[in-house]
C-alpha cells in the first residue's frame, strides 16, 4: 500500500513538473559562418528544454545542415553565391596591409569589406522577398503558430519575417547591420563610449574624443547607405512607406548580448539587454587519445594553441613561414590549425591540424598560451579556461576585441603587417614569461564564472520569458518613437530660453514704457 501510495505522489509530482512547463515553436532565422556556432549553441539548448525548432536557412548555406535532430528546416533556393570571394579575401587584405599601413590602404580595406557586404544584404532582402511571395510557404508559416522568432541582427531578415508574422522578437546580437548592438538599442555618449573601429578605451584624451565623434558621425552616415538601406527598401515597398526598418530592430522584446562586463568597458545599457558573454563555453572535455599524447608530450614547458577560425584558415605563405620560424625556436610544443600549404621552416614541436577541438584544448591545464585572430567566440572561450593571448587581429572586429584585452593587461597584440619571426617570437616569449598576462586573465576568469546562474540558462530563460508572455514591450523604452528634437529636450531647452530671455526683455520694455509716459506727461506739464 505505501508503495502504491509513494508511486502516486511520484507520479503526481512529475505531471505538475510537465504541466508547469511550456514547449514553445521557435522560429530561428540564423546569420552563416561563426554566427552560426553561437546560435546552433541556443538551438540545441532549447530542444533539451522539449521546445519544437524550425530554422530558415540559403541553399548556399555553408554551416547550416539541411538535416538535423535538433530542429526542421526550410531552405529557400537563392541562386548561386560568389563563395570564392571569401577564399580570396584574407589574401587580398594581407596583401594591402602588408603593402604599407596608411590611411589610403585602410580605406581601400574598408571599400572592398563593405561592397562585398552590401551585396550580402542585398541577397538577404531577395531571400527575404522570395519567403513574402511564396502563398505556401507563407500560409505555412503563418499556420505554424511560432510563439517568437529568434534572429541575429547582423542581417535583416528575421527582423523583416518577424514584423510580417507579428510576432515577439528576440535577438541573438553582438553586431547589426547600423553597427555594434549597444548603439542601436542603447544610450552611447561618446565621451566615455569608444566606436569599435578605433580600438580606444573608455578613458579618452581630448583628440580621441573629437576622432571618437568624427568617425561616428561617418558611419552614421555610411552604415545605413551600404547596408540598412536594402532592408529600408525593402520595408517601404512590403510594409507601406510609414515602416522604417530601423525603428523595427529598435523594437525587438529581448537582445540576448554575446558579451559582457569582463569584456566590456562599463556603459549605459536597457532593461530588455540580457548579457550572455561566454554561454556557449563549456568544462573541457578529454582529447582524443593523439592529440592527448602530444600535449602530454611537452612536458612542463606546455603547449600553445594557434588558430585563425573558421573563416581565415590560412594566411600569406610569407606569414606562415616566419609564425613557423618562430614556433620552432621555443621549448613549447604547438598545435597549429592550418589548412594550407605545410611552411617550409616548420619545426618538429608543430603540429598542423585541419580542426582542432578549441574549447577542449583551452580547458587543458597543459595550455599556456593562445595565437588567435580576436573573434569573439575565441575571445571568450580564452576568458572561460583563464588562457593569455598573442593576437594576430586581420579584420572585422577582431582589432577592436583584441585592444580591450590588451588594455585589461591579457594580451599582446602583433601588428601582421610588420610581422617577422623575430617580432612574434618576441611577444610570444613576453606572454609566456611575464606573469601579469596570465594572472589578469585568471582575474578575468574568475569574475565570468562569479554569477548567480550560468549565461546560456539566463539567455533560454529569457527566451521562454518571451513565449509565456507573447513579448516583452513593458522593457521597451519610448525613446524610439521619440524625434531626435524631443529625445534630446532641445525643444525644452528653446522654450526654457525663450522664457529667460522674454522675461527681462519684457520687463526692460515696461519700464521704458512706464518712464516714457512719465517724461511725457511732465513734459505736457511744463
Amino acid at each position: 500500500m505505501k508503495m502504491h501510495q509513494s508511486t502516486l505522489l511520484g507520479l503526481f509530482v512529475l505531471l505538475s513538473a510537465l504541466s508547469g512547463s511550456y514547449c514553445g515553436k521557435v522560429l530561428v532565422v540564423p546569420a552563416d559562418g561563426s554566427h552560426w556556432i553561437n546560435m546552433k549553441v541556443l538551438i540545441v539548448e532549447l530542444h533539451s528544454k522539449g521546445h519544437n525548432i524550425t530554422v530558415v536557412r540559403g541553399s548556399n548555406s555553408w554551416y547550416i545542415e539541411e538535416e538535423s535532430p535538433f530542429y526542421t528546416s526550410i531552405t529557400v533556393d537563392i541562386g548561386e553565391f560568389d563563395s570564392d570571394f571569401w577564399i580570396m579575401l584574407l589574401p587580398r587584405l594581407l596583401q594591402i596591409k602588408r603593402h604599407g599601413k596608411s590611411f589610403w590602404s585602410e580605406i581601400e580595406i574598408a571599400q572592398e569589406i563593405f561592397s562585398r557586404f552590401s551585396e550580402v544584404h542585398h541577397q538577404i532582402c531577395n531571400m527575404t522577398a522570395m519567403i513574402f511571395e511564396n502563398e505556401i510557404l507563407m500560409n505555412s508559416l503563418e499556420n505554424g503558430k511560432y510563439d517568437l522568432v529568434l534572429t541575429d541582427p547582423a542581417f535583416g531578415g528575421g527582423v523583416l519575417l518577424a514584423h510580417r508574422l507579428g510576432l515577439p522578437l528576440v535577438l541573438n546580437v553582438r553586431w547589426t547591420m547600423y553597427g555594434e548592438g549597444h548603439f542601436v538599442v542603447a544610450p552611447s555618449p561618446l565621451s566615455y563610449i569608444p566606436i569599435p573601429a578605433l580600438q580606444l578605451t573608455d578613458k579618452m584624451t581630448f583628440s580621441q574624443r573629437v576622432m571618437n565623434v568624427m568617425v561616428y558621425l561617418i558611419f552614421t552616415y555610411q552604415n545605413p547607405k551600404f547596408f540598412g538601406y536594402h532592408y529600408q527598401e525593402f520595408s517601404q515597398k512590403y510594409f507601406g512607406p510609414n515602416v522604417d526598418f530601423f525603428s523595427l530592430l529598435q523594437d525587438a522584446d529581448i537582445w540576448l548580448m554575446r558579451n559582457d562586463f569582463t569584456f566590456e568597458f562599463p556603459r549605459p545599457t536597457m532593461p530588455n539587454v540580457v548579457y550572455m558573454g561566454g554561454f556557449q563555453c563549456k568544462p573541457a572535455k578529454p582529447l582524443p587519445d593523439d592529440l592527448e599524447k602530444f600535449v602530454h608530450s611537452s612536458g612542463e614547458h606546455g603547449v600553445i594553441i594557434m588558430s585563425l577560425g573558421s573563416v581565415f584558415g590560412q594566411l600569406l605563405s610569407e606569414i606562415n613561414d616566419e609564425i613557423a620560424a618562430a614556433f620552432a625556436q621555443l621549448p613549447q610544443k604547438v598545435i597549429w590549425r592550418h589548412t594550407g600549404p605545410r611552411p617550409a621552416s616548420l619545426g618538429n614541436n608543430t603540429l598542423i591540424v585541419d580542426w582542432l577541438p578549441q574549447n577542449d584544448l583551452l580547458g587543458h591545464p597543459q595550455t599556456k598560451l593562445f595565437v588567435a585572430h580576436g573573434g569573439t567566440n575565441g575571445i571568450q572561450e580564452a576568458i572561460y579556461h583563464g588562457v593569455p593571448i598573442v593576437g594576430l587581429p586581420i579584420s572585422f572586429d577582431q582589432p577592436d576585441n583584441l585592444s580591450r584585452m590588451q588594455a585589461k593587461g591579457t594580451a599582446k597584440i602583433v601588428d601582421i603587417a610588420t610581422l617577422d619571426r623575430t617580432v612574434f617570437l618576441e611577444a610570444i616569449k613576453e606572454v609566456l614569461h611575464n606573469p601579469s598576462y596570465k594572472e589578469n586573465m585568471q582575474k578575468l576568469s574568475k569574475l565570468h564564472h562569479d554569477q548567480p546562474m550560468k549565461p546560456l540558462d539566463r539567455a533560454v530563460f529569457w527566451i521562454e520569458f518571451v513565449m509565456r508572455n507573447r513579448g516583452a514591450p513593458h522593457l521597451r523604452t519610448q525613446a524610439y518613437r521619440m524625434s531626435w528634437i524631443e529625445y534630446h529636450s532641445i525643444d525644452v531647452i528653446l522654450s526654457l530660453l525663450a522664457i529667460v530671455l522674454l522675461v527681462p526683455v519684457s520687463i526692460t520694455f515696461i519700464i521704458k514704457l512706464v518712464w516714457y509716459k512719465g517724461f511725457y506727461k511732465n513734459k505736457a506739464k511744463n
